[in-house]
């Protein structure tokens, strides 16, 4: 300890590791997952160790997400190009363009695409489900 303390620091400042976090993420840094339905974008990969993990979904027409079953926690979304359904066990609420909804996860729900055009959205949960 009289090395620590020559250095001028203490025992668990000189043993932190000095990795620095990623801040800024890029369109390369993305996890992209294409599926008959949807692409799921990972917008900051490696989430799951984070308290929230954000995702951009592109729902094809006539596309659904995955089931999200109920779990601890919260999820936000925003809708950034077309029309989405939320449906949470059975009842369906239509967002569109530039709208938002933010809900416990405690309900079994799913985002479905009936409409024409591809919707966008960025969804988030916390703590990290996708």
């Amino acid at each position: 300890s009289d090395i620590v303390e020559a250095l001028g620091t203490n025992l668990s400042l000189f043993f932190k590791e000095e990795k620095a976090e990623q801040v800024v993420f890029t369109k390369d840094d993305f996890f992209v997952d294409e599926q008959d339905n949807a692409i799921i974008h990972w917008i900051v990969p490696n989430a799951q160790k984070n308290d929230m993990e954000p995702i951009l979904l592109e729902l094809h027409s006539k596309g659904k997400s995955h089931e999200i079953t109920p779990h601890e926690g919260e999820e936000f979304a925003y809708v950034i190009a077309g029309k989405i359904d939320l449906v949470i066990e059975g009842e369906t609420h239509t967002l569109s363009k530039g709208e938002t909804f933010y809900i416990q996860g405690s309900k079994e729900h799913v985002l479905t695409n009936p409409y024409q055009q591809t919707a966008k959205v960025i969804w988030v949960c916390t703590p990290p489900i996708f």
